[in-house]
């Protein structure tokens, strides 16, 4: 995750000692897609959900094992993400056991299961964070999302947070048919006073993979990311502030960084130094991926390798085995990217960006991102 609001505009947030603290033995916040069922039918989902029942979903007691071996690993965060998590009857019991172990407990919904019910439960459990997906006002929300109604019922559960006092911020996968409204974003998550925004590139994964011809081009993503970074300084100038970020696009950094040269030289350097703490992408290493059956991956998008399953062995025990050469390359991949990526000047900053659109667009896991936007000269040492 890039922090505009913090890179840009100075602000300061919950979890910015995670992305920039300078602990060298970090252990990973882990995705847990704890269910594949989900209640829309969004065009890129990468975990090819639909409202059916699947089998081989982690039991209760097996998600509370696992929930255990995590907090005895110093995980920092669990997220419930799914499908869509809200339809497992039993999150609010995941829910407080990871928070009665110590963890951080956020949760990643489509909104549209937000009843006051389930809201005033998950504040008393200790929920830390839900995301809510908003792709988008409202007609273009609901193409997304599959169903007529969608955003109602979103901005619905949103309010229904805000009102409960549970910290709520909406998340955006920004593609060609959606990027025209990031400004109606800014817009209503000032009109609604949402504390965060997080604005995803895409990545071809699941439905995803079929939306490469959608996805914003270079020139498109450089125009994105100016028109964030002037909505935040907006929303800062006015005494207004909203945490925002940009995520799984590690150019964003040097992007950040470049532009903030040309207008304020010394704030630039700060920023280069939180940037190189970051180190970008960090697939297979400061981050992971549960799914429903168990099986272990890289990042929630990266689903074609497994490196076990947590019903043989524990996560904690799969993560830091590297005598299997994929994890052990993860944990040290500056050194195995090639192309442009190998020489390219940011490397330290971005960490050679996503594995999984390298490997989605060429077949080979070390290619360059394709999604990278930075120019030849950008990048030349």
């Amino acid at each position: 995750m890039i922090s505009i609001s913090r890179l840009y505009c100075g602000g300061a947030e919950t979890m910015d000692a995670l992305r920039y603290g300078s602990d060298t033995h970090k252990r990973p916040v882990v995705v847990w897609n704890m269910t594949r069922r989900c209640n829309l039918k969004c065009i890129h989902c990468y975990s090819n959900s639909s409202n059916m029942l699947y089998k081989n979903e982690l039991t209760t007691d097996e998600g509370e094992k696992l929930i255990s071996d995590l907090a005895a690993f110093k995980s920092p965060v669990l997220l419930f993400s799914g499908g869509e998590p809200l339809m497992r009857e039993d999150l609010p019991e995941l829910v407080k056991f990871a928070v009665d172990h110590g963890m951080r407990a956020v949760i990643s919904t489509n909104g549209t299961l937000l009843t006051r019910k389930t809201v005033d439960t998950l504040k008393k459990i200790g929920i830390s964070y839900i995301g809510v997906s908003l792709d988008g006002m409202e007609k273009t929300h609901d193409r997304f999302r599959g169903v007529v109604g969608a955003f109602d019922m979103t901005l619905k559960g949103i309010r229904t947070c805000l009102e409960a006092g549970i910290k709520v911020g909406v998340r955006l996968t920004m593609n060609r048919k959606n990027f025209p409204d990031i400004p109606a974003i800014f817009k209503l998550i000032e009109e609604e006073n949402i504390p965060r925004a997080c604005f995803y590139h895409l990545v071809y994964s699941g439905r995803g993979s079929m939306l490469i011809e959608e996805d914003l081009s270079h020139e498109e993503s450089r125009k994105v990311i100016d028109i964030i970074m002037d909505k935040t300084r907006d929303l800062f100038d006015r005494g207004k502030p909203k945490e925002i970020l940009t995520v799984d696009n590690h150019a964003d950094g040097p992007y950040v960084y470049m532009r903030m040269r040309k207008e304020d030289p010394v704030r630039a350097k700060e920023v280069m130094s939180l940037l190189m703490v970051n180190e970008g992408n960090s697939s297979g290493n400061g981050i992971g991926c549960i799914s429903w059956d168990g099986e272990v991956y890289a990042d929630q998008f990266w689903r074609g390798i497994s490196f076990g399953n947590v019903r043989v062995r524990p996560f904690s025990e799969i993560w830091m085995d590297t005598s299997n050469e994929l994890m052990a390359r993860l944990k040290d991949k500056k050194k195995h990217v090639k192309g442009r990526c190998a020489t390219c000047r940011w490397l330290d900053m971005c960490g050679g960006n996503f594995r999984a659109r390298a490997e989605a667009v060429t077949g080979d896991i070390w290619a360059p991102d394709p999604a990278c936007y930075l120019t030849e000269k950008e990048i030349a040492k």
